[in-house]
C-alpha cells in the first residue's frame, strides 16, 4: 500500500506486526480524539519503612525479575556521555535474557557496544529517535533481527501512552537522586540539565531503576522524577561523562559557508512577519541551526524586540538570551549543554517540561503547538520540501528524527537550513532518500545560493522578495548545483527492509533498506 508521499508501506511486518501508512501532516490526529486506547498505569506498592537502596544496578536488575521478550527503555540526557544503558544491557545478557526490545530515547556513538548484542539476537528490536556510529551501520547491513522503528520525540510519548511500547524495566540515570527515588539532571559532578525524556518511563514502565553517582540527603530538591513512580536506587560511582553531552550537532558553527546561511536564515526570520515582541522560537540541533540563534539575538537588540519564550533542546546561548532579557522564559526538555544545569537549577523562568508537554501529538497543550519560529537543519532535502536527517550519502542509518517532525507541524514558521552541497555531493535532490518531515509542513529552505520558499506560501515568499531577500525555486537551485556537483550514482540497496521511519501520529512515513556495501 502507498502513503500520502507514494512511499510503498508493508501492511504487516513479523515482530512488529500491522502497520498504518501516512496520511498527512494532522489528517490522523483527530481533535478532541485520539484514536487509540490510551493504556493504564502499572499498579504497584511498598511495605512502610522498606528500603529501595541496592547495593548494586545487578540486584536491582534482579529485584526487576527481567524475562526474555522484555522492553528496556532508557533517556540519552548524557548523550555521548552516557554510561548507564550499557551495564544495563551487560548485566541482562549476563543473566542470559535474549529478545530484548530496546525503546532508549535516541541511541548515540555511547551505545556502539551495543553491536555484539544485537548481532547475537540479545536485542532484536529497536524503537529509538535516533541511531548512529556502529550500530547504525550495523542495523544499516540488516543485522537486526526486526527493523528499527525511528519514531520523533513527541511519537515516543504517543507510543507508549497508546501501548506499541509497553516498557517493563526503565534504567535512567539522573545526576542526584535520594534514597526514595526522587531524581535530577539540574546538580551534581555529572550535571546535564534537564531531565524531560525520562518522565514518560518513570511514569510508565512496570519496573523503574534509578542510577545515581551523587545519592543526596531526602528529599532531593529539585526532584523532576518524582518518588511513587521508582522501584529501586542503585549508587553507582559514576553515570556517564557530562562533558560529552555537546557534540559537534550541538555547538554553535565556525564555518563561514555555516555562519553565511544562518545569517541569511535571521533575515528571513525578521521579514517573515512573525518577528515582533511575544514571539516563540526553537532552534534544533546542527551547528547551523543555532547559530541562528546568534544572529537573531542582535536583531533582537538592534530592533528592542521581547520574546515570549523558547523551547527545546537548550543550549547556554539561549540561557545567555533569557538572562539579557530577551525571552521571557525557556521551556527545556533537553540540554544540549552540562553548563545549562545551573540555570534548571536556579532560574525559576528556566522551566523544565516533559517531553510530552514538549512535543506529544496527543495531549491539549504541546509547546510544539504554540510555536511561532523554528530552525531545524538537514542531511538532504527535495524539490517537495521533504526533509531527511536519519540516512546518509550511502544509504546508512546515522542521525535523528529527534523533534523535527514534531516543531515542524506546529511552528508557524518552519525554517530548514542546509548548504546547498556537502564535499561533492548536492543536497537537493528530486527525492530524498529517506523522509522524516514531510514538506507540507516546511515552509523555507536556506542555503549559501539562496532562499525556497514553499509553493503553498506565496504570500511569505512575496515578503521576501519584498525585503531584498534572494529567492530562488527549489527545482533552479537543484538544476545549478547539479552543474557544479553532477548527479550522484544511484545508492546500492537491497531489499531487506532494516528500519521504519513512524512519523509522530504512529503511521509509517518512509521505508529504510539495507545497504549493500556499506564503506
Amino acid at each position: 500500500m502507498k502513503n500520502a508521499i507514494g512511499v510503498e508501506i508493508p501492511e504487516y511486518i513479523e515482530g512488529l506486526g500491522k502497520l498504518e501508512p501516512f496520511q498527512g501532516v494532522w489528517k490522523s490526529i483527530i481533535e478532541d480524539e485520539v484514536p487509540s486506547t490510551n493504556i493504564s498505569r502499572t499498579l504497584k506498592a511498598k511495605k512502610p519503612h522498606v528500603s529501595k537502596l541496592c547495593k548494586n544496578l545487578e540486584e536491582a536488575i534482579k529485584r526487576c525479575k527481567p524475562f526474555d521478550g522484555m522492553t528496556v527503555t532508557c533517556h540519552h540526557h548524557l548523550r555521548g556521555g552516557d554510561g548507564v544503558l550499557m551495564q544495563a544491557i551487560k548485566i541482562l545478557d549476563e543473566m542470559g535474557i535474549k529478545d530484548i526490545t530496546l525503546a532508549s530515547s535516541s541511541l548515540t556513538s555511547a551505545h556502539d557496544g551495543l553491536v555484539p548484542y544485537v548481532e547475537k539476537g540479545m536485542i532484536t528490536r529497536i524503537f529509538t529517535s535516533g541511531i548512529r556510529g556502529a550500530l547504525g551501520d550495523a542495523i544499516s547491513v540488516g543485522k537486526l533481527k526486526y527493523p528499527a522503528i525511528i519514531h520523533s520525540h513527541g511519537g515516543r510519548v504517543r507510543d507508549f501512552l497508546t501501548g506499541r511500547i509497553k516498557p517493563d524495566l526503565s534504567v535512567l540515570a539522573a545526576s542526584a537522586a535520594d534514597e526514595e527515588g526522587n531524581a535530577t539532571g539540574a546538580h551534581g559532578p555529572s550535571a546535564f540539565g534537564s531531565m524531560g525524556y525520562a518522565d514518560i518511563d518513570a511514569r510508565y514502565s512496570r519496573n523503574v531503576i534509578i542510577v545515581t553517582d551523587n545519592l543526596v540527603e531526602y528529599p532531593c530538591v529539585p526532584c523532576t522524577v518524582r518518588q511513587h513512580f521508582i522501584d529501586y536506587v542503585v549508587k553507582v560511582d559514576s553515570i556517564g561523562d557530562a562533558t560529552k553531552i555537546a557534540s559537534g550537532t550541538t555547538r554553535i558553527t565556525n564555518s563561514p559557508m555555516d555562519l553565511r546561511i544562518a545569517r541569511i536564515a535571521a533575515t528571513v526570520i525578521e521579514h517573515s512577519g512573525l518577528f515582533k515582541n511575544g514571539m516563540s522560537f526553537q532552534v534544533g540541533a546542527g551547528g547551523a541551526s543555532l547559530a541562528v540563534a546568534k544572529f537573531l539575538r542582535e536583531d533582537m537588540k538592534r530592533k528592542n524586540i521581547i520574546g515570549s519564550f523558547m523551547i527545546g533542546g537548550v543550549t547556554s546561548y539561549g540561557v545567555d538570551m533569557l538572562n539579557e532579557g530577551l525571552f521571557h522564559s525557556i521551556f527545556d526538555v533537553q540540554s544540549f549543554d552540562a553548563a545549562v544545569s545551573t540555570s534548571v537549577l536556579n532560574n525559576p523562568n528556566h522551566i523544565e517540561i516533559s517531553c510530552d508537554q514538549y512535543a506529544n501529538p496527543n495531549n491539549c497543550g504541546s509547546m510544539t503547538n504554540k510555536l511561532d519560529v523554528v530552525v531545524l537543519g538537514a542531511l538532504e532535502v527535495d524539490v517537495d520540501f521533504n526533509v531527511n536527517v536519519i540516512t546518509g550519502s550511502s544509504g546508512e542509518i546515522r542521525g535523528a528524527s529527534g523533534g523535527h517532525s514534531d516543531t515542524a507541524s506546529g511552528a508557524n514558521l518552519t525554517v530548514v537550513v542546509c548548504p546547498a552541497f556537502r564535499g561533492r555531493l548536492p543536497i537537493v535532490k528530486d527525492r530524498v532518500h529517506t523522509v522524516v518531515t514531510p514538506g507540507e509542513s516546511v515552509d523555507v529552505i536556506v542555503t549559501e545560493r539562496g532562499v525556497c520558499v514553499n509553493p503553498a506560501k506565496p504570500n511569505l515568499a512575496a515578503k521576501l522578495k519584498e525585503a531584498g531577500v534572494q529567492v530562488v525555486d527549489i527545482r533552479d537551485l537543484k538544476e545549478e548545483v547539479e552543474k557544479m556537483t553532477g548527479v550522484p550514482a544511484e545508492k546500492q540497496l537491497g531489499d531487506q527492509i532494516v528500519g521504519l521511519v513512524e512519523y509522530r501520529d504512529g503511521t509509517i512515513i518512509d521505508v529504510i533498506y539495507n545497504v549493500k556495501n556499506l564503506s
